[in-house]
């Protein structure tokens, strides 16, 4: 392991610890990777950067054995010395570790059972239990994590269980230690946490590849930089030599003017009208909705924001029919009033909706994509109770080529997909039900710069065409740049209502927490 005055070097100066050369991966119908190469060095943060379906997955994949040596074309080299991971197990032994998105800790274990599982302490023919829970406590207390050892997995929150996860991998005594996402559910104070992990670990010569979409965080931490598009390794960059406007570029292959193309628009009738809504919330939620009016016209945004737990997402999947029960109020749409307990009618109706969770509620991810996209359209394909398949067929590929779904055909599993992709499918799925107003919570998360801008572009499409849009959103600059006005919830209640014009952060976030809304002359402190 390298020295900590070898980790004080800058990147480029460091010995090189593994080397990929040429890596060319395919599968049936698409080549994934299209001769990816890169290097790490030793005692270095290496972000990799790219769009969704960009091959990083892919490429983490091989780097760590799953997919295994003989199965790509190219070569890898550890120490100067060819590397072979024929499986996960060979990655281990070179001291390879990957945490990925989907965490694999046991969740009926302690903590200390998973991070010791395989590898634990004995004396004799039996397990030192004091011993793994004291070492346990030691590593934890080592990174700062205040966890119990003894406490189970399954009752810490999805942020310590993932920074339990990299404790496990660095009982291993990991020299490279590659993180897929690692911040995607941790809290503010838990990445602050983690990042100070690895500034930790870069000083102690621990190499590390940080995969995220997030750029501050990239900014923060790493050395360098690579960028894949379209399976391909396109610049290897310094970090303290570019900005995020040369990576994003990179990303998609073209320059990025204005994130947030929101073009002007006037808007026409009231589509959707909610007045004095009053809703009591399900057993087992705290949210209440009250007093909440508002309408939304053809060919317009209404942005809407708040903070954790203030009723957004509720807010919608009430008006949807999926949530709560309605003890006053009224919710009309096009002059016809809404009932608030059946998503089959609203979406019948023109009114649908994109979830926040799309692998929860947005998609069966096992099905094919086809299967997805005409899912909630079926009842208007069939005649005399079959199934018009030439129809399914010719909307689904409409959809599909529309939308610029990145997947070889029709046929292809949803949950094989990049976030990106899946996102794409469960945007055309809603759209194709010919919707009048479009429920859009959280659209953008978890995808890259390029799919956002197509999501943008398809905001933008649907309100010209004299469709509405309501978009949730927890990130100000996305609500304040693709909104035509916005609304504010704090703890279930309308906080404020903004123009465009008149929206500032100042004033959005002084409404999400029930504040005075400072005026143009004034600012928070």
């Amino acid at each position: 392991m390298a020295s900590v005055s070898q980790s004080s070097k800058p990147a480029t100066e460091r010995p090189v610890l593994l080397r990929a050369d040429n890596i060319v991966k395919r599968f049936p119908g698409v080549v994934a990777l299209k001769g990816v190469s890169f290097d790490l060095r030793e005692g270095e943060i290496h972000a990799l950067c790219g769009e969704n379906g960009a091959g990083k997955s892919t490429l983490i994949k091989t780097l760590s054995g799953i997919h295994p040596f003989g199965s790509y074309e190219g070569q890898m080299l550890l120490d100067n010395k060819p590397l072979e991971l024929r499986s996960t197990g060979d990655a281990e032994t070179n001291k390879i570790a990957v945490i990925y998105q989907e965490l694999a800790l046991v969740p009926e274990m302690s903590v200390a059972e998973n991070i010791f599982l395989g590898r634990e302490p004995k004396r004799g023919a039996f397990i030192d239990w004091i011993t793994m829970s004291e070492q346990s406590r030691a590593l934890l207390q080592r990174f700062g994590i205040n966890v119990d050892p003894d406490t189970r997995v399954r009752d810490l929150g999805v942020g310590l269980q993932q920074l339990v996860e990299i404790v496990k991998a660095l009982a291993k005594e990991s020299r490279i230690l590659i993180l897929d996402e690692p911040t995607a559910a941790l809290s503010e104070s838990e990445v602050e946490i983690l990042l100070d992990i690895l500034r930790d670990l870069r000083e102690r010569g621990v190499t590390c590849v940080y995969i995220s979409h997030k750029l501050g965080e990239v900014f923060a931490i790493a050395d360098r930089i690579t960028v894949l598009r379209d399976g391909a390794s396109i610049v290897t960059l310094d970090a303290d030599k570019t900005d995020r406007s040369e990576v994003i570029r990179n990303m998609v292959g073209r320059e990025i003017g204005d994130l947030f193309p929101r073009h002007a628009t006037n808007p026409g009738a009231p589509l959707l009208q909610v007045r004095d809504l009053n809703v009591a919330p399900p057993e087992g939620s705290n949210t209440r909705l009250r007093d909440i009016s508002f309408e939304v016209r053809a060919g317009e945004v209404l942005g809407i924001g708040g903070l954790m737990g203030a009723g957004r997402s509720e807010l919608l999947m009430h008006i949807f029919g999926a949530w709560g029960t309605r003890t006053s109020g009224d919710v009309s749409l096009g002059g016809i009033s809404l009932n608030a307990n059946s998503p089959a009618r609203s979406i019948a109706a023109g009114l649908v909706m994109v979830t926040e969770d799309r692998k929860r509620y947005g998609l069966v991810l096992e099905e094919s994509i086809g299967f997805n996209l005409s899912l909630s359209s079926l009842g208007g394909m069939t005649a005399s109770g079959l199934l018009d398949g030439n129809r399914e067929w010719k909307e689904n590929r409409h959809y599909f080529d529309s939308l610029r779904v990145k997947a070889p055909g029709l046929e292809s599993i949803v949950g094989k997909l990049s976030g990106g992709n899946q996102q794409k499918v469960v945007l055309g799925k809603a759209l194709m039900t010919k919707p009048k107003v479009v429920f859009l919570d959280e659209p953008t998360r978890g995808i890259d710069v390029g799919a956002k801008l197509e999501v943008y572009n398809l905001i933008n499409e649907l309100t010209a065409s004299g469709q509405a849009v309501v978009l949730v959103s927890s990130e100000l600059p996305e609500l304040m740049g693709m909104s035509d006005r916005i609304i504010m919830l704090h703890e279930g209640e309308i906080g404020g209502t903004f123009s465009r014009q008149d929206a500032t952060p100042e004033k959005l976030l002084a409404a999400a927490m029930g504040q005075p809304v400072p005026t143009d002359h004034t600012l928070l402190v």
